[in-house]
């Protein structure tokens, strides 16, 4: 028996998941150890629940598409909106260096997820779900390609996969970044600091700077638009900023649209929530820099990471989790190698090409922290690294700019040339 249910319910549906999500991750020490985000740790127990009412019972349900996908959109509106190309000058060129570096392995690890998907005869596009879909993109990019591919290239089980495979990232990228970065750092030969009992002038100096390290890491973090590691952080917002900020959302969604139906059928036809993302970056830059109008970022924020936990519930809620059972031997083996390759790259590329020093070693542990699973996982790898050895100002700069929002607009500039391949 199918239960159809409308916006109203299905949003009160949602905030319950969200509700859900919050209690466990409060109450089950593992999953916030790993950063797992309240609509997963809620989704997935409401996944199982709705799995269980169709098996035994036979009931399945339709739930309200069209609010779930004004929530995706908001959400890639927002990061959009937060795109402002002239913090770029605020990184430098380390900034622009790392971007690269992050943009080689995202097309490393699509190609992997390809090759090692037709190697083992599933559908080349899966390939990109185990690639930067789920583990560079997380949890709300593999939502939102999971649509697409189901509803557009007819990939059956595309979002189910997707938030598998994000939630396995998150879980892998929070396991290996600190390994990797204490196995770099011992290799310089610098020791934790509670193994040093007499300090050198160099060590002492760090030491004092380490309360002003922590601010400056969330402040840094703050000010370059780390949006989605903290969200549950205090965000002093007004009525009318709200009111402006859903003002320029209203916008980069309309673009969307208009942009949808124009491209359609055409070289450069791309899924409306890329279009989201485009128009946000074009209205933010555009009205910073050419009309100095003041972006209310706080209210972007707020908004944004509201789009993203409603739409990730609804998205879960929806899940058909029969659809893994065939994939998940297969999917496993794509993942341990995406895993191992992940590694290879930091200690090969990431950490050689930054410099080789000890702030190379914390980036490449937030490189693993955000190349497998989210921004939030990179920026608690390098606490864990800094907090054992030494502060690193130059991290927590670069790292929350390239993986709150660069890294999404690298991501679906690559994801679109893969899906328009002759051999995909």
């Amino acid at each position: 028996m199918e239960v159809t249910l409308n916006g109203y319910y299905t949003l009160i549906l949602a905030t319950l998941v969200l509700l859900l999500g919050r209690f466990l991750i409060k109450n089950v020490k593992f999953l916030e150890n790993f950063n797992i985000p309240e609509p997963v740790a809620g989704g997935l127990v409401a996944a199982i629940v709705v799995y269980a009412l169709n098996f035994f019972w036979g009931y399945s349900f339709d739930f309200h598409q069209g609010l779930q996908t004004a929530c995706m959109l908001m959400f890639f509106a927002s990061i959009g909106l937060s795109a402002d190309f002239s913090r770029l000058k605020a990184g430098g060129s380390p900034l622009l260096i790392f971007t690269v570096v992050v943009s080689v392995f995202i097309i490393l690890q699509d190609t992997v997820g390809v090759v090692m998907a037709k190697a083992i005869g599933l559908d080349p596009l899966l390939g990109l779900v185990t690639g930067s879909i789920a583990l560079t993109g997380g949890h709300g990019t593999a939502g939102a390609w999971g649509i697409t591919l189901e509803e557009q290239y007819g990939v059956a089980g595309a979002t189910t996969l997707g938030i598998a495979v994000a939630t396995y990232g998150l879980v892998a990228g929070g396991i290996i970044g600190g390994p990797v970065a204490r196995k770099l750092i011992n290799g310089m030969g610098i020791k934790p600091s509670e193994d040093n009992p007499n300090p050198s002038e160099v060590e002492k100096l760090a030491s004092e700077q380490s309360l002003y390290s922590t601010k400056h890491n969330e402040d840094e973090a703050h000010e370059s638009r780390d949006m989605f590691s903290k969200p549950d952080n205090i965000r002093l917002i007004t009525a009318s900023s709200t009111i402006e900020s859903l003002a320029l959302f209203a916008g980069a969604l309309a673009f969307a649209e208009l942009m949808t139906m124009v491209a359609e059928g055409t070289w450069f036809e791309m899924p409306t929530f890329v279009w989201a993302l485009a128009g946000g970056v074009i209205l933010r830059n555009t009205l910073t820099m050419v009309f100095n109008f003041e972006m209310f970022d706080r209210a972007i924020d707020v908004i944004g990471n509201a789009s993203l936990s409603l739409f990730l519930a609804m998205a879960l809620l929806s899940l058909q989790l029969w659809q893994l059972t065939d994939l998940a031997l297969p999917v496993l083996g794509i993942l341990l190698v995406q895993t191992l390759v992940m590694v290879i790259y930091v200690y090969l590329v990431t950490f050689r090409i930054m410099g080789k020093d000890y702030d190379a070693a914390v980036l490449a542990a937030g490189h693993c922290g955000f190349g497998m699973g989210a921004t939030p996982t990179a920026i608690a790898n390098m606490q864990a690294v800094t907090d054992r050895y030494l502060p690193s100002r130059k991290a927590f700069l670069i790292v929350p700019m390239v993986g709150a929002f660069f890294v999404d607009i690298v991501n679906a500039t690559v994801l679109q040339i893969f899906t328009q391949l002759p051999f995909m």
